[in-house]
């Protein structure tokens, strides 16, 4: 007896996605398309944000000498 994805009824032989897996996954395509968009649209926002908030930094509080240190 064989092992492995070819007992599978939600696999063929080649590999392919049967009915049956088609028919398990079809209630929570919806679903998972939009948690993917969402999450997707969260990481843009926040590397947005973030760029936006770094770039607004003017430095104008870090002391900048005239000269470089010597070494010693």
């Amino acid at each position: 007896m064989a092992s492995g994805i070819f007992n599978s009824t939600y696999y063929n032989r080649d590999s392919n996605p049967g009915a049956a897996l088609l028919r398990a996954r079809r209630p929570y395509l919806f679903k998972n398309a939009a948690t993917g968009v969402a999450l997707v649209a969260f990481t843009i926002g926040v590397y947005a944000y973030t760029i936006s908030a770094v770039g607004q930094d003017e430095f104008s509080d870090v002391k900048v000498p005239e000269t470089p240190a010597k070494k010693q």
